[in-house]
């Protein structure tokens, strides 16, 4: 018996020249199924250019799964914040039916922004940082950054003649977030960067910006509102409003130990 399993073992063993032949082609990767697929290979008598397709899929599916999650990383995309992690006992409303059109990307391809607005703790953030997550899936370029951190990178870039090279990084990319603008009021110099990104990101990229405040209560945070006015308006009008109302969301986010408990187990007191 114990001769017959060990045979089974040798059948699924890979020659080592097929091992060498997949590491030079950096396709390494493949050996962490390869017995597997072999085997399944055998029981369904598998044709050599089937199973030759089924690895090479696997091998995408892995790369494009690696290649989004870098992307994410690069994005400064919380990994936890994902669509398929909301809690729909959430006791928030919003239009769902146009969540679920944002989350087809077609607003990054017509060059369209999203503004979501609502009060503090609602899941905004984590709703930004799910359709972000989604355009990372679908290879889209996508940065992540609080206004009050762009706004101060900004202004920093000023004093080493970086500016230019900052304004760039973030009219360069498919989809840019910006979190919690309009807080507080804005100076002339502040002011002056985000009209200049609102203009410079219209009709070329999209952008989500979440808010407490709608696109007209924008102006009273900017130094010379006048000025910003036509901004403000060219973008509003070329923008989806999702409107999140309700409880705060925040204490679903947490950490618990019931959280980390595994399936079947029960966190003890």
């Amino acid at each position: 018996m114990g001769h017959q399993e060990q045979g089974d073992t040798m059948s699924h063993d890979v020659p080592s020249e097929l091992v060498t032949a997949l590491k030079r082609l950096k396709l390494g990767k493949i050996l962490d199924t390869l017995p597997e697929r072999l085997a399944l290979a055998k029981q369904q008598k598998m044709i050599h250019q089937d199973l030759l397709l089924l690895l090479l899929h696997d091998e995408i599916a892995r790369r494009d799964s690696k290649s989004a999650q870098e992307r994410a990383r690069s994005a400064q995309l919380d990994p936890e914040m994902r669509i398929e992690r909301w809690d729909e006992t959430a006791k928030v409303t919003f239009d769902k039916t146009l969540l679920n059109e944002l989350m087809s990307m077609r607003f990054i391809d017509e060059h369209a922004h999203v503004v979501i607005v609502g009060p503090v703790g609602t899941g905004k953030t984590f709703l930004a940082h799910s359709i972000g997550q989604a355009a990372s899936r679908q290879r889209k370029s996508v940065l992540l950054l609080s206004a009050d951190r762009m706004l101060k990178t900004l202004k920093h870039s000023r004093l080493d003649n970086s500016h230019e090279t900052e304004m760039r990084k973030l009219v360069a990319v498919d989809l840019l977030i910006v979190d919690d603008f309009a807080l507080d009021a804005m100076d002339a110099t502040e002011s002056r960067d985000i009209s200049e990104l609102l203009t410079e990101r219209h009709r070329a990229g999209s952008m989500i910006v979440t808010s407490n405040r709608t696109p007209d209560e924008w102006l009273a945070t900017f130094a010379d509102p006048v000025r910003a006015q036509s901004t403000i308006d060219r973008f509003a009008n070329n923008a989806y409003d999702l409107v999140i109302d309700g409880e705060s969301y925040r204490p679903r986010l947490k950490p618990s130990i019931h959280k980390r408990a595994k399936p079947g187990q029960e966190a003890h007191a």
